[in-house]
């Protein structure tokens, strides 16, 4: 990824893209033949002579093109024919962008393996469900990691819906209406790259497309934020459900020498930032001044790259974080029985309802059940068997039959059918 975005590769593709243009413009007849010959046999470039001729220019394109142009000779006179620096900026700006999401995509695959690897494993291992970080009704590990396992499903999509958007290349001059090159060449040389012609540009293809690229990787972002933090959770000292592997050697303070903190869940959360605040700049980038100024330049240099190799950079690291998870089954059994039973109370509240119990009455003798439970730490069935109301309407041996996880598992099998785990 780092290579995508370094001189030596960008200016490859802009080489690249003026070679492209010049043989296009030569099957049109427009230049000839052998120049075009001439320009792809000698055309090379030297990454720090384009840094010198720049620091007297002040501008890049013409830096590099002054020195393609010293290795060629004469028939350098047709590169950069009827085009714009943006023509070949943000014609290869494309291309670096399809190669970094090429990358990504690999990277989301590998990560889906080892989180089905975690689901299958852990498939009907139970542990309590929590919403707004209180407990609520048991779900398995395996349920929660295909759960992880769709979201990055999502995000697949959304790296590839990324990649669309911004595969387009422009060679159409200085205002986008190619007034002095055929578009034809402008598709021909598309095509070759891989891209799609814009449609119709100013100087620059519009930065719309930058923007929804940086935005489908906030969200891509913003999901690995959500399991680090997910992970982060599992791993505190009163939930121990999880943690993190502790390598041999490894600190995890330099005070208390007992520490294992969640660093690697931490780090992910803190870069998610970081990719979300530059998809902010990118939207910033969206107005420009008529058919074009520069203010999104400077901007998307940073931003873009950095974007790129910070995604890489976490999906590898979540990987390896989900591969390495330490499980503990015991901790979430027993974290799962702390209520004595509590979770049961919806499947009473429904039988109830069922057996023709009106809800109110059946919610409040429930509830009496289970704030019972809570204020004298017994068993929640032992309970629901005190309450006339219920024990009227459901037969005790019954209630123990409705008290069982496999009320809550019975779906399980489809649902990771439907996911194809």
């Amino acid at each position: 990824m780092r290579d995508i975005w370094g001189d030596e590769r960008k200016f490859s593709i802009w080489l690249e893209i003026e070679c492209m243009a010049c043989e296009a413009m030569a099957r049109l007849g427009l230049i000839p033949e052998a120049d075009a010959r001439a320009i792809r046999e000698r055309g090379k470039f030297s990454v720090s002579e384009i840094v010198k001729i720049e620091e007297r220019t002040n501008h890049d394109l013409i830096a590099f093109l002054e020195n393609v142009a010293s290795y060629i000779g004469p028939a350098a006179r047709w590169i950069h024919q009827g085009l714009t620096s943006s023509d070949i900026l943000d014609t290869a700006l494309a291309v670096q962008l399809v190669e970094s999401c090429d990358i990504l995509l690999e990277d989301v695959a590998e990560l889906r393996d080892a989180i089905g690897q975690k689901a299958r494993q852990h498939k009907y291992t139970p542990m309590i469900g929590r919403s707004h970080g209180v407990h609520a009704e048991p779900i398995t590990f395996g349920l929660k990691m295909a759960l992880m396992y769709d979201e990055f499903g999502r995000a697949e999509y959304r790296i590839k819906a990324a990649r669309q958007e911004v595969a387009v290349g422009k060679l159409s001059g200085a205002v986008g209406t190619h007034a002095h090159l055929d578009p034809k060449v402008e598709a021909i040389v598309c095509q070759k790259l891989g891209l799609k012609p814009d449609p119709l540009s100013t100087q620059v293809v519009q930065r719309d497309r930058h923007a929804q690229f940086s935005a489908n990787l906030a969200v891509v972002a913003s999901s690995i934020d959500r399991w680090a933090t997910e992970f982060r959770h599992l791993q505190r000292t009163e939930v121990l459900e999880l943690e993190e592997y502790f390598t041999p050697g490894q600190k995890g303070s330099s005070a208390m020498p007992h520490k294992r903190n969640p660093i690697t869940g931490e780090r992910l959360s803190g870069l998610a930032r970081i990719i979300r605040g530059n998809a902010v700049a990118a939207f910033e980038n969206v107005a420009l001044w008529h058919e074009r100024d520069i203010s999104h330049s400077s901007v998307e240099r940073i931003i873009l790259p950095d974007s790129c190799i910070l995604m890489d950079y976490m999906l590898a690291t979540l990987t390896k974080l989900v591969a390495g998870l330490q499980i503990y089954p015991e901790n979430m059994l027993g974290n799962l029985e702390i209520t004595k039973g509590l979770y049961f109370s919806q499947t009473i509240l429904l039988e109830l309802t069922r057996r023709g119990l009106e809800r109110k009455p059946a919610y409040e003798a429930v509830q009496r059940a289970a704030m019972a439970s809570w204020r004298d730490s017994s068993d929640f069935l032992t309970e629901v068997k005190k309450i006339s109301e219920i024990t009227s309407t459901i037969p005790p041996h019954e209630l123990d039959k409705l008290c069982s996880l496999e009320q809550h598992f019975r779906y399980i099998d489809q649902t990771f059918k439907e996911l194809a785990l």
